[in-house]
This record gives structure tokens, C-alpha cells and sequence, in this order.
């Protein structure tokens, strides 16, 4: 099916989960869960940015994961091109906007008056990041809508894990009220793609291999992006071992079941062969990860 007709098909139940969406949504607003007390001692203290105990994996977590949302006009651009138009999706796209946009501004108020990341850092890299408009752009609808389920799931997560390592119970609070939106992102592209396998199984399967083997997040345009990564991952936020058992097995495995789906033809075949050759190949790096870190822990012990 071409992405004309996936859409048309998809319209109705892209129209229910919207409506599940803002049934669910919590409405809520930025200036509420900004400590704006902190920004006074930066004033009168003279408090030095980024000089605090936070660890660097977090620092760097905290900025990535800023820069990210920074970038959504060029996000808003690819989803619009793949889901746009006076409809359902239309209303989704510009709904979801308006979300991820709270978030950027909850971020940064947050870090700012925190201290946690140095400003001129965080505007030098919004203006890299955005004048370069690196965004993943999926070649068509099904691809969109199998990595931004992916994605999103990743997101939820790094927000998570980043509040509960924050030790400040005003960040852990920001990162999970963020955390919940992106859940709620994820269930709609989720429930669409389930809703693709049913319609079109070759079709699904193709671009989720596609997606899931050249999966990447979406801050590679971030000025030292692959240096913020490691230490992501050294942190324990997000890494392999993350990726493999919080959002392959569970979510390409358990909940799509890709290897049981039905009705496959030949190229869908191959190229469900090549995503567990690949789902095996994350699980084996994973456990070698977890096995050092785990290693690692005793020794510090």
C-alpha cells in the first residue's frame, strides 16, 4: 500500500486514538512546577553553572534531552509532511506540537534557574542544533509511524531514568510529568502500528526492520552528541542493555509479536529474518553490557 492509501485506511483509527489522547491528556503548565526561588540565589549567591555534584552522564542527559525538544520545528515539519493535512492526523500533528513544546520550556526554566547546565552552552547548541535541522526523516508513513513509536518509548524512558538520578524532588517531578506525556505520544503511534499490521503485514514488517535496525534517537545534530551518549550510557540512563529490554523485547517482540505475525510475502519474509538476526545481535551487546556494569558495581562495592 502507498502512504495515500495507508492514511485513508488509518484515518478512523488514527481519529479514535486522538480522541483517547485528549481524553486522557492532564493539562497543565510550565510556570507551575518551575523552583523560580532559585533563581534569586543565582543573583545574590552568584552560583556557578554546572558546578554542582551533578553527574556529568546527567548533566549531559539533561542537555540532550533539552536540545531534543529545541528542535521541534523541523520534527513538526517531517511529521506534518507524513501525517498532516485538514483531518485527524492533521489535528494530531498540531496537537502533539503543542506538547512537546510545553516541554522544551518546562526543561529549560527548570535548568536555568537550577544552575544545572551552563546557559550559553544550552543556547549555543539550540541554534547549532536548529540551524542545522538534522531530524530522522523516514521515507514514508508506515517508516514514520514504526520509528516514532520507537522513539517515543525511548524518550519516556530517558526522561524517567534522567528525574530518578536528578536527586532533586522539584527535577524528579518535571522529568516524570514529561515522561507521562511522552507515554501517552507513544500509545497513539503504538496502537497505530498495531493497527498497520492487521491492514498490511508486509508492509509493517518491512519498515519496522528498516526503523529498528537503523534506529537512531533524534539528537544527532547536538553538538557533541556521540561524546553526551557515552556518558548517557556510562550514567545508566540509556544504553544497549536499555534499549534491548525496555523497548525490543517488550515492545517489538511482546506486544507486536513480530516474529508470529501472519501473512507474509517473500520480501516481508526476508526482512523479518533480517530484524531477528538484528534483535539477536542487540540482546548478546546488552548482556555483555549488563555483565561489566554489573562487574563494575561489585568491584566499586
Amino acid at each position: 500500500m502507498d502512504d495515500v492509501a495507508i492514511l485513508t485506511e488509518l484515518e478512523p483509527e488514527a481519529e479514535r486514538l486522538l480522541n483517547r489522547h485528549l481524553d486522557s491528556a492532564e493539562e497543565w503548565y510550565p510556570h507551575e512546577h518551575v523552583p523560580w526561588e532559585r533563581a534569586q540565589r543565582l543573583a545574590e549567591e552568584g552560583f556557578a553553572y554546572g558546578q554542582d555534584s551533578l553527574p556529568e552522564g546527567v548533566r549531559s542527559a539533561l542537555l540532550v534531552n533539552l536540545l531534543t525538544e529545541d528542535n521541534l520545528p523541523w520534527y513538526t515539519r517531517t511529521i506534518s509532511r507524513m501525517f498532516g493535512g485538514n483531518s485527524a492526523w492533521g489535528e494530531w500533528a498540531q496537537r502533539w506540537t503543542a506538547e512537546e513544546g510545553r516541554h522544551a520550556i518546562v526543561m529549560r526554566d527548570y535548568i536555568t534557574v537550577s544552575g544545572l547546565v551552563e546557559p550559553h552552552e544550552l543556547e549555543d547548541g539550540r541554534m547549532a542544533q536548529v540551524s542545522k535541522a538534522i531530524v530522522p526523516e523516514p521515507p514514508g508513513a508506515a517508516d514514520g509511524m514504526c520509528y516514532v513509536a520507537v522513539q517515543e518509548l525511548a524518550t519516556r524512558i530517558s526522561h524517567r531514568n534522567t528525574g530518578t538520578m536528578l536527586d532533586d524532588k522539584v527535577g524528579y517531578d518535571v522529568m516524570m510529568k514529561l515522561s507521562s506525556d511522552e507515554n501517552r505520544h507513544h500509545l497513539f503511534y503504538r496502537d497505530l502500528v498495531s493497527k498497520l499490521i492487521e491492514l498490511d503485514p508486509s508492509t509493517a514488517v518491512e519498515a519496522l526492520e528498516r526503523q529498528v535496525v537503523g534506529f537512531s534517537m533524534p539528537g544527532v545534530g547536538i553538538p557533541g552528541f556521540a561524546e553526551h551518549s557515552r556518558a548517557i550510557a556510562q550514567a545508566g540512563i540509556y544504553d544497549f542493555a536499555i534499549h534491548h529490554e525496555r523497548i525490543i523485547v517488550p515492545l517489538i517482540m511482546r506486544h507486536w509479536a513480530v516474529d508470529k505475525i501472519e501473512g507474509l510475502n517473500a520480501s516481508a519474509e526476508k526482512a523479518r529474518e533480517s530484524l531477528m538476526r538484528h534483535i539477536e545481535r542487540v540482546g548478546k551487546v546488552a548482556k555483555r553490557q549488563a555483565d561489566r556494569r554489573a562487574t563494575a558495581v561489585v568491584a566499586e562495592g
